[in-house]
């Protein structure tokens, strides 16, 4: 029930991907929560450096998961999908990825372009480069938060899409996706 099977997603696909939308959402409320933190605010310093270590650590998920996407098997395509809904769900996926690959890293350059390494949770420093480009944090800034944007929009046409499978469709895409490997047995 770990790995995924021609009939369904395994355990360490959907731990996954619950993981990363749980990290995704929460990062983004977070994110738009904390610019308005003032100076005098008791999370000032607490919310970015917890914004930063979750952001690492999903990192981290996110490449394990592009390198499990590669070693596992994909499950079948349910059957009475259309085509260009299979499609749309090929592209959302490399999109999805790709936004947040590229959030992640103008993160990283908005953290480090005084210098200085990222804490995770105050366990241990991850360097980085210094800033490579004049005014790197505030240039990261615009693209991390238009990025963000871009993302959870994305967020909700794919949640979206999963409901309308559920709920009109009457079909296993959800279903895939929270019970490891039993649908379509």
């Amino acid at each position: 029930m770990l790995k995924n099977t021609p009939a369904g997603y395994g355990l360490v696909t959907i731990l996954i991907h619950w993981l990363s939308a749980i990290a995704v959402i929460g990062l983004f409320s977070a994110g738009y929560w904390m610019v308005d933190l003032t100076y005098y605010s008791s999370w000032y310093q607490t919310a970015p450096h917890l914004h930063k270590s979750i952001g690492l650590l999903l990192l981290g998920l996110t490449l394990l998961r592009l390198v499990w996407r590669t070693i596992s098997h994909t499950p079948n395509p349910i059957s009475n999908h259309q085509s260009w809904e299979k499609r749309l769900a090929k592209w959302a996926h490399i999109i999805l990825y790709t936004l947040m690959l590229l959030i992640m890293c103008s993160g990283i350059m908005i953290s480090t372009a005084d210098g200085r390494d990222i804490w995770i949770f105050d366990w241990f420093a991850v360097p980085f480069p210094n800033a490579f480009i004049d005014d790197q944090a505030d240039i990261a800034g615009f693209i991390h938060q238009y990025l963000a944007y871009s993302l959870i929009g994305l967020v909700v046409l794919h949640a979206a899409g999963a409901i309308k499978h559920h709920v009109i469709d009457k079909d296993n895409t959800l279903k895939r996706m929270l019970m490891p490997n039993r649908i379509g047995k």
